[in-house]
């Protein structure tokens, strides 16, 4: 494989393993352009300017200017840039993460956080520094700043039990992962029975240990993100109210309009006013419905 893989206007790549152990493979999509990662490679992703959709095991994504996101080895992402959009990744195999945990001390996780303007400058340069050496020394700085976008996690994963460090970093990357699908299926309410499957945990040992690590029941991290993505809905799209809560994992409007209100203090119309988009306001409704029916579907 390339040490580069660039994916631009329009084009769609599907990325194979090629036997290249150890060696970083840089990523771009670009310009409606889309990316499939390779099965074994553990992935993560920058977004640069505009927006990125993103589809994998764990669900489904919206990436913004300054998110960032990481996914396991078989979750096998596809990534899909806006017609402005610049996302950059790295693709690293079981080899390329075991040098980095050699080199650090640390190994990476899955899960998503943001990171500030000055931050992403130092990503793409280290990130385009990799691109041309392309080779594992000329990666090493960027792969050292990957791990440092991740030193929040080292911290939890001190957190997590097992007597081993091996075993502490092997639950919280599960748990990472469990948290990652909450967030990729907020469209709907998801079972603990899901996640202990995905993690390969008892439901009780997952949901006693994802309170410990996050202060935060699973369940009620999912009802959470599920009302923060329709407070979004409500915020970005013409989508009418019924519509949101639907989309949002809500059986029936009442319960919907009780949870909103518990949550935000204000009824879901009321909210969307104050965001300044009102039902009717939109004349490109029909186009804003597309742009969330990824999320939808």
């Amino acid at each position: 494989m390339n040490p580069m893989i660039t994916a631009d206007r329009g084009l769609s790549l599907a990325l194979e393993a090629d036997g290249q152990a150890g060696a970083p493979i840089c990523l771009a999509v670009a310009r409606l352009g889309s990316v499939r990662a390779a099965a074994g490679m553990f992935t993560l992703w920058v977004q640069l300017r505009g927006r990125s959709w993103i589809e994998s095991k764990e669900g489904k994504f919206r990436l913004r200017a300054g998110d960032w996101i990481a996914f396991d080895r078989d979750s096998r992402p596809t990534v899909q840039a806006d017609r402005n959009g610049l996302c950059i990744g790295v693709g690293l195999d079981g080899a390329g993460l075991q040098a980095l945990a050699e080199l650090t001390d640390s190994v990476l996780y899955p899960g998503r956080s943001q990171l500030g303007r000055a931050d992403l400058l130092i990503a793409l340069r280290l990130w385009r520094n990799a691109a041309r050496a392309g080779d594992a020394a000329g990666a090493r700085p960027m792969l050292l700043h990957l791990a440092a976008m991740q030193g929040e996690f080292a911290q939890q994963e001190q957190r997590c039990p097992g007597r081993s460090r091996s075993r502490r970093r092997q639950v919280f990357g599960r748990m990472q992962r469990a948290r990652l699908y909450l967030e990729g299926n907020s469209d709907r309410v998801v079972r603990v029975a899901e996640l202990a499957q995905l993690t390969n945990f008892s439901s009780w040992y997952v949901s006693k240990t994802f309170q410990s690590l996050y202060e935060e029941s699973p369940q009620a991290l999912s009802a959470r993100l599920r009302l923060e993505r329709a407070a979004d809905l409500l915020r970005d799209t013409s989508m009418m109210i019924g519509e949101v809560a639907a989309a949002s994992g809500f059986d029936n409007c009442c319960s919907f309009a009780r949870a909103f209100r518990s949550r935000f203090g204000v009824s879901a119309s009321h909210y969307r006013e104050e965001a300044g988009l009102s039902p009717d306001s939109a004349k490109s409704g029909g186009m804003q419905r597309k742009a969330v029916a990824f999320t939808r579907s």
